[in-house]
């Protein structure tokens, strides 16, 4: 028989009174239980524990006991380590982890980013963002770094400030029955950021987001670790102020071998998005047996509530706090990767808008829709007829006719056994069943839909070559 040592931070020191600093005693049990071998650092239940920055060693699983809490430290002050290494303007850590093996995260209590005392005034569509000079202190709930064997299981994270699960370098990682509940007006409160990491399970998690809820990236400050790759996501209930599902925008690398199945995404300002705006591909991408409903909000929040968008288009250039650090050293000016290899099968969508694909030229290609089935019809006061394809240095918010399917500038894109059926609040700026410009190898088997309007065909197609309709 195997027995698991298990340490009680309140052991340490540690006093659950929500309101001192107990940093230095989770650290300390944290620092014992590791030296040791390893096993179980426990939150006790039926307490709050106030706490600053501390990290996660090999082989320690922090247990966060039913009805605990570990509440984020609301003084900015204790924030000293930048999220992004030299780039300082986009967060700190909070929990960390950094070359360790083993790293666990369960229980049945909570983690508290306390996200809105790092925020400026509530605001109608979201909270404003306090002014710095050059360190956003907010913190990233949890950022391990190059750690192999993760798991995080059970417990529920919420009110994150920035980023909650941010992981760099990561392999061999499972996470799953884990929820996320952040605040849906807190900007960059993503759920679940997969940054250079490979062979990640999610399973069975519910998450709502005031930014995207699950989001694969190669960020340039951690490019040493590689492509993000070999990620399977199930069963996960999805609810995003931004987008539900996000590949990008931030790619130096490749996101690769990535299936998505049997998800359910929930009121949406966008539902599933592969946005490419560096040089990194993004190739060999499934998603099954979805179910999207969308809506359109404010313009404060990326997406203008496309079920499935894929575009690639070059990064724009900032001014603003972004300014050198999206490109590579030396360059003001970017480029973007390719697109292709992307399924779409058994995806049902309920929405304000319809699919968009497009990008710069040959950057998208290999794009296969199957038994996708849309139904379009207007829900909310906020104006549509627009595709958001920010941030592109071209066109931020595109002006265009709403589409059960738009298609603009790409290269072998299939529909097969697809359909659009537009609800009885239609608008005039509803238009085709299918739309499709500048795309060659288009190819249309079995497809149902009719035109919004009277008078509008239901399939338009400009400047496409080798168009096959069966």
């Amino acid at each position: 028989m195997i027995i698991v040592k298990t340490l009680d931070i309140t052991t340490y020191g540690a006093i659950g009174d929500g309101k001192t600093d107990n940093a230095l005693a989770i650290q300390k049990a944290i620092d014992d239980c590791s030296r040791s071998g390893g096993g179980i650092v426990s939150v006790p239940e039926g307490q709050t524990f106030l706490t600053g920055p501390f990290n996660l060693k090999s082989f320690v699983n922090l247990r966060v006991e039913e009805n605990s809490t570990l509440l984020a430290n609301p003084d900015e002050s204790v924030y000293t380590k930048s999220a992004f290494r030299e780039n300082v303007g986009e967060g700190s850590i909070w929990i960390g982890a950094e070359n360790a093996k083993e790293v666990t995260i369960s229980g049945k209590g909570a983690i508290d980013g306390n996200g809105a005392a790092f925020m400026g005034p509530e605001e109608k569509a979201a909270y404003a963002l306090k002014p710095f000079v050059t360190f956003d202190r907010r913190p990233h709930v949890f950022t391990p770094v190059h750690c192999t064997g993760l798991s995080i299981h059970d417990v529920t994270f919420k009110n994150s400030a920035y980023w909650c699960l941010h992981l760099v370098g990561c392999s061999n990682v499972n996470i799953a029955g884990v929820k996320i509940y952040n605040d849906l007006k807190i900007r960059n409160s993503d759920g679940i950021d997969l940054d250079h990491s490979s062979n990640v399970l999610i399973k069975d998690c519910d998450i709502e987001s005031g930014d995207d809820c699950i989001c694969f990236k190669t960020r340039r400050e951690y490019a040493e670790y590689g492509p993000t790759e070999h990620v399977v996501v199930s069963g996960c209930f999805l609810t995003s102020t931004s987008c539900a599902i996000k590949l990008g925008s931030e790619n130096v690398d490749a996101i690769r071998d990535i299936l998505v199945h049997d998800c359910t995404i929930r009121s949406s300002n966008r539902g599933i998005g592969l946005q490419n705006r560096d040089e990194g591909r993004m190739q060999d991408i499934n998603f099954k047996n979805i179910s999207v409903e969308g809506r359109l909000f404010d313009d404060v929040w990326w997406g203008k509530a496309e079920p499935i968008s894929v575009t690639a288009y070059k990064r724009a250039a900032s001014k603003g706090k972004d300014a050198n650090v999206r490109f590579a050293k030396g360059q003001t000016e970017g480029n973007v990767g390719a697109i292709s290899r992307v399924t779409f099968s058994g995806i049902t969508c309920r929405s304000e808008n319809g699919i968009f694909v497009g990008g710069e030229s040959d950057k998208v290609h290999g794009i296969e829709f199957s038994d996708v089935h849309l139904q379009i019809s207007k829900t909310t006061k906020f104006a549509g007829g627009v595709y958001d394809l920010r941030p592109s240095d071209t066109v931020g918010i595109l002006q265009a006719p709403t589409a059960g399917f738009y298609l603009l500038n790409a290269k072998e894109v299939s529909l097969k056994n697809c359909s659009v059926h537009w609800g009885e609040k239609k608008t005039p700026y509803f238009k085709h069943a299918l739309y499709a410009s500048e795309v060659a190898g288009l190819r249309v088997d079995n497809f149902a839909g009719n035109g919004a309007q009277d008078g509008i065909k239901a399939i338009q197609c400009d400047r496409c070559e080798s168009l096959q309709l069966t």
